[in-house]
């Protein structure tokens, strides 16, 4: 397990006077920092088809991207191209162990990891993030410059799938060594080449748009099929202007889109559905046959451990004490009564289920049938 060393900063000092606010170098984040895995255990990665990979590189300014999967690395050379491989949490259990410091924030605010190795020169060039990430330096050393966000600068493609920005100021200058981590928040420029073959751990954090939150309560309306209420207009009145679309029908038509987001339940119930769908696909697999309850008390009882999907989100939602609560899993939605709240928080907060904590499902039916449920899922499985 790696522990975060904020030296003289709290963590609530760190969220009143950086995040979202300002870069922050932290020498040493991770001390004795040791790689979770290896280049080539990366480059294994990048061949799976199901896996997101790309490679970036720039020889002479020419700035080149493809995408995976990889098979073959030779014909890139020694130096100037990084390989950049997309939610390694899902796949890697030793590197998914790199997003639990950070879980200060709320699971439904943390993306993945992204892991990114580089031969020298190698880099993706500067560049702007709408969303916050904390960047490890592993193995290697890696020149790091980050600047203030800057309503000036220019965006540009040097490459049709490559976002870059036009030169910035930095604040921060630095030649980062394993364990040191830099916290980047949303729209700060930021460029960071390889000094020698290095390994850089990504761990990112989700920022929905407006537009994504839109989209995904439509789905959500139509996959559940609420149409919700109708326009009225009982009190209206004759017009001259057959053309025009008043103002007061504009209010309507945005008090009838605010009515529907405004009901407590409903927004719940697309949020939590929504913001727990795995963004990257998981790597679940289903036991065949399914287990039967009894088979998993069984287990339970004589001393298995409980491991959580990597990458699998779970959150949930209780408007008061005394409320059900609704426990999201990867979209799913899941009712439970207000006394098991510790049960619901041992599933969100525990990327394992210790010998005791899994006992203690196998005691009460309801929790071993919910249990069942998410090993036949394939979202929790048996490690030994």
């Amino acid at each position: 397990m790696y522990t975060l060393n904020l030296h003289d900063l709290t963590i609530e000092r760190f969220l009143a006077e950086f995040w979202q606010k300002k870069p922050l170098l932290i020498k040493q984040g991770f001390a004795d920092f040791a790689d979770p895995i290896s280049p080539d255990e990366l480059a294994g990665l990048a061949g799976e088809e199901e896996i997101e990979s790309r490679i970036v590189s720039n020889a002479g300014g020419d700035w080149q991207l493809e995408t995976g999967p990889f098979d073959d690395f030779s014909s890139f050379g020694e130096q100037n191209w990084t390989l950049l491989v997309q939610a390694v949490d899902h796949w890697h259990p030793e590197s998914a162990a790199l997003i639990e410091p950070f879980r200060f924030i709320p699971n439904w605010r943390i993306d993945d990891l992204m892991i990114s190795f580089s031969t020298p020169g190698g880099g993706v060039g500067p560049h702007l993030d709408q969303y916050d990430v904390f960047i490890i330096q592993g193995m290697g050393k890696r020149h790091w410059r980050v600047g203030m966000p800057d309503k000036s600068l220019k965006q540009h493609c040097p490459h049709p799938r490559l976002l870059q920005v036009s030169p910035f100021t930095d604040c921060i200058d630095v030649i980062t060594e394993p364990g040191d981590i830099l916290y980047i928040p949303p729209g700060c420029p930021h460029d960071g080449i390889s000094v020698d073959a290095s390994l850089s751990y990504s761990v990112g954090f989700r920022a929905p748009a407006q537009k994504d939150l839109v989209t995904g309560l439509a789905d959500f309306l139509i996959e559940n099929e609420i149409s919700g209420d109708r326009f009225t207009d009982p009190d209206r009145s004759a017009t001259t202007a057959v053309g025009e679309i008043s103002a007061k029908d504009l209010g309507k038509v945005k008090n009838l889109l605010q009515q529907m987001i405004d009901e407590p339940e409903l927004l719940a119930r697309y949020f939590g559905s929504y913001i727990t769908h795995a963004k990257h696909e998981l790597d679940a697999t289903e036991p065949d046959p399914h287990y039967q309850a009894d088979e998993i008390a069984e287990y339970l009882e004589e001393g298995s451990v409980l491991a959580r999907l990597g990458g699998l989100r779970c959150c949930y939602i209780q408007p008061s004490p005394n409320d059900d609560i609704l426990l999201f899993i990867n979209g799913n939605t899941i009712n439970l009564p207000a006394t098991e709240l510790s049960t619901v928080k041992q599933l969100c907060e525990q990327v394992q289920l210790d010998q005791a904590t899994a006992a203690s499902f196998a005691d009460n039916p309801a929790k071993l049938q919910l249990l069942t449920m998410l090993i036949n899922l394939g979202y929790w499985y048996f490690t030994e």
